[in-house]
């Protein structure tokens, strides 16, 4: 049977404590028992449905959980307070000092920096690979390489990551392959395809609304209980907990996703169109000349589309910005960080979310200092975002 992410979603029977459509919100950080032994047990994870402090678990938190865990088609999952610490805390939770770890070159920047220059300290070296190339993935294991890191689309040149190859590659090593799915939530369902954990920034396109920072990590329930073991969890000793408050806002907006999905994706293939017809170097997955773009249509949940987000590459910085001023002027959206927002957003990579990647490196990986990244959003009336932006790039001289 064919997997719907979105049916998972509505499928789930989540009501409130008197009967609500909408799951209670639990703001309470610690939680009463009537028996001394039942707070023992709930200490040691063996009294099912109880709940101890909400550093561990929370009623509100569980419910966002288990809506991850549904869409993404995993035995559990756990939510945190920002998408950084689900990456950190799987990563830590994962290797151990003198550890080694094979990742994707191009990656988000703050995940770069936290594989580059702050494992140092705890001796783990990371060999940073084209992820496209699976022959320069195998050579780069090692004995001691624990983990296979990368992005099912990656941030921000949008080349597509091989999962199942990739997945084959890591249970030939008995290593893991962590995933991180954020650009493309719905429409590719990592461990369907292999991946033993999914990792999430639900601040973008999951929660959509750019009014939080949350974070997710889905996995199996051997792995998740581990993670929040009060004993030895990384996730639970760590302390990276989700305000109960932010997780109901996130899980409605979850039940909107699909919906979302589509309308970014319907946007972007038209801007993408329309970008390269004017003869702009533009990267999308869903135009067939992308590297990408047979390997995105074999893996994915096609009808969600091809995401949101388009790449384009104005040859240096000074020109970017030049034409990203104009356009938000322009009302195109905002000049700004972040993505899966209800309007779009654009930034110069190189000079933002990719900043903490060294420049050399950038050029080893094929980042132009020139490359605009988009997230593009929910336009109603795309060909009249289209003409907006059509005449900023008249007006800064890309186009005649």
């Amino acid at each position: 049977m064919k997997f719907d992410p979105a049916s998972q979603i509505q499928d789930l029977r989540q009501f409130g404590e008197f009967g609500d459509v909408n799951p209670s919100v639990c703001d309470s950080a610690t939680f009463t028992f009537m028996q001394a032994k039942t707070m023992l047990d709930t200490f040691q994870g063996e009294a099912e449905g109880c709940f101890l402090y909400s550093r561990h678990w929370n009623p509100s938190n569980k419910y966002l959980a288990d809506a991850m865990a549904a869409m993404e088609g995993t035995e559990s999952a756990w939510v945190t307070g920002s998408g950084m610490s689900a990456i950190t805390s799987t990563i830590l939770h994962l290797i151990g000092c003198g550890d080694h770890i094979v990742s994707s070159i191009t990656t988000y920047g703050g995940t770069f920096a936290f594989l580059a220059n702050y494992l140092k300290k705890f001796n783990v070296e990371v060999s940073f690979v084209d992820i496209t190339n699976l022959e320069e993935v195998k050579a780069a294991i090692r004995p001691n390489t624990r983990m296979i890191y990368t992005e099912t689309m990656t941030n921000p040149l949008l080349q597509i990551s091989d999962i199942p190859a990739l997945a084959e590659i890591a249970n030939k090593h008995g290593i893991k392959l962590v995933v991180d799915n954020t650009f493309t939530p719905m429409i590719v369902s990592p461990a369907r395809l292999g991946a033993h954990i999914v990792v999430y920034s639900l601040t973008k396109f999951v929660n959509g609304k750019n009014d939080c920072v949350a974070g997710a990590i889905c996995g199996s329930e051997e792995l998740i209980n581990s993670m929040i073991d009060v004993n030895d969890g990384t996730a639970m000793l760590l302390g990276p907990v989700l305000d109960p408050f932010r997780s109901s806002s996130i899980l409605k907006n979850l039940h909107t996703l699909h919906i979302r999905m589509k309308q970014h994706s319907l946007n972007a293939a038209f801007l993408a169109e329309k970008f390269t017809a004017a003869g702009i170097k533009t990267v999308y997955p869903g135009l067939p000349n992308h590297p990408g773009h047979n390997l995105l249509k074999s893996m994915m949940n096609p009808q969600f589309g091809f995401g949101g987000m388009i790449a384009i590459d104005l040859e240096t910085a000074d020109k970017a910005a030049e034409l990203m001023e104009d356009m938000e002027l322009n009302d195109v959206g905002y000049l700004a960080v972040s993505l899966g927002y209800f309007k779009t957003l654009f930034s110069n990579s190189g000079k933002s979310t990719s900043s903490e990647v060294p420049e050399d490196v950038q050029r080893k990986m094929g980042l132009s200092e020139g490359l605009v990244r988009y997230s593009v959003g929910l336009d109603n009336d795309i060909e009249r975002t289209w003409e907006r932006i059509e005449a900023s790039l008249k007006k800064t001289g890309f186009l005649k």
